[in-house]
């Protein structure tokens, strides 16, 4: 639909609609565009109201925190949906089960699960971004992924119906499932295991220190780049591109980081192009060298 249409659609919405958003801001590159309707759902509510209004005739891309998520400097001609801090609690449904909206952060429902003596949600203190994200791609370290504690998603599709998909339904992959690309993660339950406070804090504290050591923080990168590529290579990501392209490899202000090979870094002022040019080129160079076709782990909005 025209800007035009779209605004007056829209009108009775509120501030919560934003047309030409930058969403520079929006993604832990710091790069990207500005987008034709940015939606910040207030409640299930509103956001049924939103869609149905749509009417599923608009492109839509959900982002969370912004991590693992590298956005064009292009218009984009489409609607962005970010969920608001109504969707950001915890709670238990029973002493071994945790209902978590899709908007709380990794790290916050390690703590909470902790806090209630339960692990297996570990692994979640070193995922950077959301619930719906991980559950999204099958996020995952240290030896555990979103799939092995979830039980099920509650989510909404692009034109408001509701839906509620058990675990067992869903196949899963190493950084991917068969989850419909049409939903918008709501809320998921996840099961954990009764476990001692302190031993849960302890593994905490160790993945946390080990992952320190290893990756780099506090600068504007979006993770890892490239997924492992499990059925090409014993060999860690990381470790082809070591191999097969000079560290020092930049375009512009994209830089590949000295700590961690497999997160790229926009020391400055980097652009989409010049991000997207050092993507290409590692993911060629490793090819050229190695044989193995890489596969992005990081969402492209363009």
């Amino acid at each position: 639909m025209q800007k035009n249409q779209l605004k007056k659609l829209l009108n009775d919405l509120g501030n919560n609609v934003i047309f030409d958003q930058d969403l520079k801001k929006k993604n832990w590159f710091n790069i990207g565009g500005k987008s034709k309707v940015f939606y910040k759902a207030g409640n299930l509510k509103d956001l049924v109201r939103f869609l149905k209004l749509l009417n599923n005739q608009e492109k839509i891309f959900v982002i969370g925190a912004g991590s693992n998520t590298l956005i064009s400097d292009e218009f984009f001609d489409g609607v962005v949906i970010k969920l608001s801090k109504n969707f950001s609690r915890t709670s238990l449904l029973r002493e071994d089960v945790i209902v978590s909206g899709s908007a709380v952060q990794d790290g916050n429902l390690s703590t909470f699960a902790a806090e209630n003596h339960l692990s297996g949600f570990e692994f979640l203190s070193c995922i950077p971004g959301t619930v719906g994200g991980g559950i999204k791609m099958n996020a995952g370290c240290f030896g555990s992924e979103f799939k092995d504690i979830l039980l099920s998603i509650q989510a909404i599709d692009y034109k408001g119906n509701l839906i509620t998909i058990p675990s067992k339904k869903i196949n899963f992959e190493y950084r991917n499932n068969d989850i419909p690309e049409n939903l918008i993660f709501l809320s998921a339950s996840f099961k954990g295991v009764k476990s001692n406070f302190q031993k849960i804090k302890s593994q905490i504290l160790k993945m946390k220190t080990q992952k320190e050591k290893n990756q780099p923080t506090k600068i504007k990168t979006s993770g890892s780049t490239f997924k492992n590529p499990i059925n090409q290579s014993n060999k860690k990501v990381w470790e082809l591109i070591r191999e097969s392209v000079p560290i020092e490899t930049n375009f512009g202000d994209a830089h590949i980081s000295s700590k961690h090979s497999n997160f790229f870094v926009n020391k400055g002022n980097a652009t989409f192009k010049d991000m997207k040019k050092l993507i290409d080129f590692v993911s060629d160079k490793v090819f050229e060298k190695t044989g193995v076709k890489l596969d992005k782990e990081i969402k492209i909005l363009e």
